[in-house]
């Protein structure tokens, strides 16, 4: 993995979080304004203008644009495409399952989330698909809950892990879990050290102390993990055509405890729910 051991969290003050909560809530206002622009007929690189128009006239800069070689401000992951999808003039149909990646950067502070949706609604979705989504959904947020001051960076995929087997226990199906891309840490830069798998290992992995910052973000497949990379070298579609999701958080440890940065709420009403403690510097 490299980051056993080699990697370390560098560790935000409050003054730094609270920027950071700026650019995060911004993000997750775009992706709210987001869902309810996902419909039928709709192509990807219309979704992604409304999304660099969103975050620009709120005085952010989409951060997916100061990545080297990409141009857009989010990343649209249609069906068996598992991360990196870049916007275009694909038109969505009803039923499709599309993965929303988006990041935006306010006063040199970062945040980034996804989300998965279906085309059409729940009407129009298959039971497996919004089964798959669920699962990925609540895998990442046992995985933020599983964060705490004093633990290590091993903790989260550890939860994601078991909550991705229970989900599919509960369903008689085995989801399999994406290895090759994983979590990150968060903050002056988007991507920064370390790694955060969404798997448990029995290595070192580093500690987390108050003023962690990192993004949470399982993707979980129908099928097999296997996966592999379009000759746009941007797209991740899986091997077997299965379908996958695809959620993210950006969140930090305070003193008090959990502030999930780019949920509208910060998180409160999930992570009171698993029984974490909810820590806003608000």
């Amino acid at each position: 993995m490299g980051w056993m051991g080699r990697e370390r969290v560098v560790a935000k003050t409050p003054e730094q979080i609270a920027l950071m909560r700026v650019a995060g809530l911004l993000v997750g206002r775009t992706l709210e304004m987001l869902r309810g622009e996902v419909r039928e007929g709709v192509t990807t690189a219309q979704l992604d203008a409304l999304a660099e128009q969103h975050i620009r006239d709120h005085g952010g800069i989409p951060n997916f644009q100061l990545v080297p070689g990409y141009s857009h401000t989010l990343c649209t992951s249609v069906n068996e495409e598992v991360v990196h999808g870049i916007p275009g003039e694909r038109v969505l149909v009803a039923g499709d399952l599309l993965s929303i990646d988006c990041g935006a950067q306010v006063q040199g502070w970062n945040g980034d989330a996804a989300m998965t949706v279906v085309v059409g609604g729940e009407e129009a979705a298959r039971p497996r698909d919004l089964r798959l989504s669920e699962a990925t959904r609540v895998s990442m947020w046992a995985g933020i809950a599983a964060l705490r001051a004093g633990g290590r960076i091993s903790d989260v995929g550890a939860a994601v892990e078991d909550s991705i087997i229970a989900s599919g226990q509960e369903h008689d199906h085995e989801y399999g879990i994406v290895l090759d891309y994983v979590g990150h840490g968060i903050g002056e830069d988007m991507h920064m050290p370390p790694q955060v798998p969404n798997y448990r290992h029995t290595g070192r992995s580093p500690a987390t102390p108050v003023g962690t910052t990192i993004c949470v973000e399982p993707m979980v497949t129908l099928g097999s993990q296997d996966n592999h990379v379009l000759p746009d070298d941007w797209t991740i579609v899986t091997d077997d055509g299965s379908r996958a999701a695809h959620w993210e958080h950006s969140v930090a440890i305070t003193e008090r405890g959990l502030w999930v940065l780019t949920a509208i709420d910060g998180g409160e009403a999930e992570l009171t729910a698993a029984g974490a403690p909810f820590g806003p510097l608000d």
